[in-house]
């Protein structure tokens, strides 16, 4: 007997509910009861029901034929729910049938403002960590025009919190701490199509290895070498 019973139960299929609607069906407004609807309705139309009526429904769920009926037509006056028409042309008929596609499209929406979010608390953590490496470098408060160059850098210029950090340590390695001499290199940078530290510091070093050759020193120092690598004044570029 319970074999049989396992045989009926596997050939009832299974269906996929997606994990972005069992963790956000609140954030875009569905209450407990509606998303479960939702998933009734998803039932059906994957078993190929593409319209199925409040009474197939309330005879899953434990909301009343009327309960139903409205919340579809909330659902549908909400943007949540779509109504589309389908040919069958074998019969040459058209049927209405229930989409779950305004559904998907609002926890999409959903989705990518979350990232918006997480994306903006991250840059407003990036710039934090710009004022506060600024002034340690400093070695004292940054004054009002300073602060505000700092974010005509970021937000007029998009220049990255990351390569203006570099630009910081290329200053204090050319040994000329100030905004002037820093506002010069990240210009240089823009200027060169420089948008990474990494492609920054390769553009920094290929003009240190010519002011080397052009002094005479050929021999570029290694890195574990001990000696402080030539800086490059970027006010004379």
């Amino acid at each position: 007997m319970n074999g049989m019973l396992f045989e009926k139960w596997m050939s009832e299929g299974s269906v996929s509910i997606p994990n972005m609607l069992l963790k956000h069906y609140k954030k875009i407004g569905l209450t407990d009861t509606e998303c479960m609807l939702f998933i009734q309705l998803h039932v059906y139309i994957e078993s190929g029901n593409y319209f199925p009526t409040p009474l197939e429904l309330a005879e899953r769920m434990t909301a009343s034929y009327n309960e139903i009926s409205s919340m579809l037509r909330s659902l549908i006056g909400r943007g949540l729910l779509g109504m589309d028409q389908y040919e069958d042309k074998e019969k040459g008929v058209y049927f209405e049938a229930y989409t779950l596609q305004p559904l998907w499209n609002q926890l999409m929406n959903s989705l990518k403002e979350e990232e918006q979010i997480q994306k903006e608390s991250m840059k407003e953590k990036q710039e934090q960590n710009v004022f506060v490496l600024f002034e340690k470098e400093f070695g004292r408060p940054l004054s009002p025009m300073e602060l505000e160059t700092l974010k005509i850098w970021m937000d007029e210029d998009q220049q990255s919190p990351e390569l203006i950090l570099t630009a910081l340590k290329e200053s204090v390695l050319s040994g000329k701490l100030n905004f002037r001499y820093i506002d010069r290199i990240l210009f240089e940078w823009k200027k060169n199509g420089i948008r990474s530290p990494e492609a920054a510091k390769m553009y920094g070093e290929k003009f240190r290895v010519r002011q080397l050759q052009k002094s005479g020193q050929h021999d570029v120092p290694r890195k574990d070498s001990g000696l402080k690598r030539p800086a490059y004044n970027w006010l004379e570029s």
